[in-house]
């Protein structure tokens, strides 16, 4: 590594981080505006609403704000350079316009590794905590009472309920039906089923029961049963960003298990589980079209190079929701749907380094 390199590593990464700081004091100091009633009227401790709350708060704005600094962090410092002829004085020296990507490659390939590992292993167990203290702290206390609730149990083995309470943990018109090669061989029908939190299992309210082989049938009738399932009560409580709370192999297992049971929300979770990797891949394709745009020395210097920049950026994330958009609506597949703005901007950025190296 050559002491080039080294300048460009240290002009890059320290305007990044600096920026990255400025912001997150921002964002802190808004939220706590917001929020400052909601911690003195629940007496939220001091320890919680620093360590709880807001060490676990900002690792999640870190990682979400950091292919945009990327960008304005290349734009900012190379536009800087290109000013005071810096660009021109590398490549006049004998340095080739791709050996001076190498220390903007790396320093990317950095900020990619920390946004990945952020985003699969640090960020979920992170909000875990920081739901935690807003259940407690912020928000109100929580009621499901979802309607017309079906689940597959595992394969051939599907429940129904009409409506759940989670104030009371009760199910109303309970019904599971099992399956045998397409052929309905045992189904329980019952008024209600409610969760006894004391023995750890469901107490069946007078229920109805179908036992089917063939041509014959059994059915029991009883008033009371105390049974185990393969569901609990959190299967219906709060879903409010249930799979930004998985890590990498957490989140791969929840999908297998929602495919089985036949959730209509696949797409939504298989974007979560592929934006955890395109979104720092856009660090190294925000990274060369900011490089290829800063590099030349243009009317009106940085501010431009900056205004620019900032369109692009907003453009490319715009481009991103408008996409997954169309993959929540099982329009387009969600690994396409993920992946298509950085496969598209990256022609741009090749577009642009190649007018750029003239």
């Amino acid at each position: 590594m050559k002491l080039l390199d080294k300048y460009i590593i240290r002009k890059f990464l320290g305007t990044f981080f600096f920026s990255m700081a400025l912001i997150i004091l921002i964002v802190v100091v808004f939220d706590i505006s917001e929020k400052i009633d909601d911690f003195l009227a629940k007496e939220a401790p001091l320890k919680a609403i620093v360590f709880d709350y807001y060490f676990n708060f900002i690792p999640f704005f870190l990682n979400l704000f950091s292919p945009l600094f990327t960008f304005i962090a290349v734009i900012f410092f190379t536009s800087q350079m290109a000013t005071r002829t810096e660009i021109v004085a590398i490549l006049s020296s004998g340095v080739s316009y791709n050996r001076l990507l190498f220390p903007y490659i790396l320093s990317a390939t950095v900020i990619a590794i920390l946004s990945l590992y952020l985003n699969n292993f640090v960020i979920p167990h992170a909000t875990k905590k920081q739901i935690a203290f807003e259940d407690k702290y912020i928000r109100n206390e929580y009621y499901n009472n979802d309607r017309n609730i079906h689940l597959q149990l595992s394969p051939g083995n599907y429940v129904y309920m009409e409506r759940y309470s989670s104030d009371e943990n009760i199910g109303y018109k309970f019904s599971i039906e099992k399956f045998n090669k397409g052929k309905l061989y045992y189904k329980l029908m019952a008024e209600s089923i409610k969760w006894d939190s004391l023995k750890n299992n469901w107490v069946i309210q007078n229920y109805y029961i179908r036992y089917l082989n063939g041509m014959n049938e059994y059915i029991k009738k009883g008033t009371t049963i105390d049974t185990t399932f393969s569901f609990t009560t959190k299967e219906f409580g709060r879903k409010d960003n249930t799979v930004g709370t998985m890590d990498y192999f957490e989140l791969n297992n929840f999908i297998d298990s929602e495919k089985l049971k036949g959730s209509d929300n696949i797409e939504v979770y298989e974007i979560e589980k592929y934006r955890r990797t395109a979104f720092p891949f856009a660090t190294f394709v925000l990274t060369l079209i900011g490089v290829a745009i800063a590099s030349r020395k243009i009317r009106g210097g940085i501010g431009m190079h900056i205004g620019l920049g900032i369109f692009i950026s907003f453009a490319f994330i715009m481009f991103m929701q408008v996409t997954t958009t169309f993959a929540a609506s099982g329009l387009v597949s969600p690994l396409i749907a993920v992946w298509i703005p950085n496969v598209l901007f990256s022609f741009l950025a090749w577009y642009l380094l190649k007018i750029a190296q003239k």
